[in-house]
């Protein structure tokens, strides 16, 4: 909880205005920011200095491991995440290339478990690292990646947060996850409970202790419109200590998650929190 409001902080004192073409908004930031989850003694990155919705953050992971590719699809497993992107995107509405209503196109997940080969075939990221860390194999490339700059236009949105690589050091995994961008008071939250379950999946699902998740942003802001409630409201209120999320034991496959998993095989326990605050979101 410390790192966040230091880097909210940050942006605040140090942070520099830019322009930002696709919201039409000013944003204040900076560049670069390192946190650091301990997941292996289960630290639950929520924030507690207002009230987060950790169940949407996890339902999208959740999706992108089954390479989703419709928002209707996340809805069905409890985020409403891609609506707006799917179905109110501008440029995306006008894309031939577009199916209809909810179609979000070649982005994150489907990257993740299809990536397009010359050949014609299609490569699954997540099945290659999970069967190589199921048997105790570093390659030193146990990356998942969503990032493939040749087919953004088949899709409606540049992934933000593009790629994930795992580390093996004797029994114990690590993660270090790589974001381009990031607006801090809405979407880092939800990104750093992503990071954080993402790691403690795999490690259980891989037969492995999760270590920490070291998560890289390059381009950290606050858009102008959100300025105030941050700087006034949530930077001054006291944290609460962290709480911890609870994973069905009974998730040993990349096929159970794949299959039957849902939002209740996870519970958060000991979270306080302070009252909500309604952030504005830019599409």
């Amino acid at each position: 909880m410390k790192q966040y409001l230091d880097l909210c902080n940050r942006i605040i004192d140090r942070g520099h205005w830019i322009e930002n073409k696709r919201t039409g908004k000013r944003c204040l930031t900076v560049i670069n920011a390192d946190l650091n989850y301990d997941v292996g003694n289960n630290q639950f990155p929520l924030i507690t200095t207002r009230k987060s919705y950790w169940k949407s953050a996890i339902a999208e992971i959740i999706g992108y491991i089954r390479g989703y590719d419709n928002a209707a699809d996340f809805r069905a497993i409890g985020t409403k995440t891609w609506d707006a992107n799917a179905n109110e995107n501008e440029q995306w509405l006008n894309n031939p290339l577009r199916k209809g209503q909810d179609d979000m196109g070649r982005v994150y997940g489907v990257q993740g478990r299809s990536w397009a080969t010359p050949d014609g075939g299609h490569l699954d990221q997540l099945r290659k690292l999970v069967d190589n860390l199921s048997q105790g194999i570093d390659d030193r490339g146990e990356i998942l990646t969503f990032y493939n700059p040749g087919e953004f236009e088949l899709g409606c949105l540049r992934p933000c947060m593009h790629t994930h690589t795992f580390s093996l050091l004797g029994d114990t995994l690590y993660l270090t996850s790589y974001q381009r961008s990031c607006d801090v008071p809405l979407g880092l939250n939800f990104n750093q409970v992503q990071v954080f379950t993402l790691l403690a999946l795999v490690a259980q699902i891989t037969g492995h202790k999760a270590g920490l998740a070291h998560h890289k942003i390059v381009n950290a802001h606050i858009y102008e419109d959100q300025l105030e409630l941050m700087r006034d409201v949530q930077v001054k209120r006291q944290p609460y200590s962290s709480p911890q999320l609870i994973i069905n034991p009974d998730i040993k496959s990349l096929e159970d998650l794949e299959t039957w998993v849902t939002m209740d095989d996870f519970e958060v326990t000991g979270y306080e929190c302070h009252d909500p605050i309604k952030y504005p979101f830019s599409v």
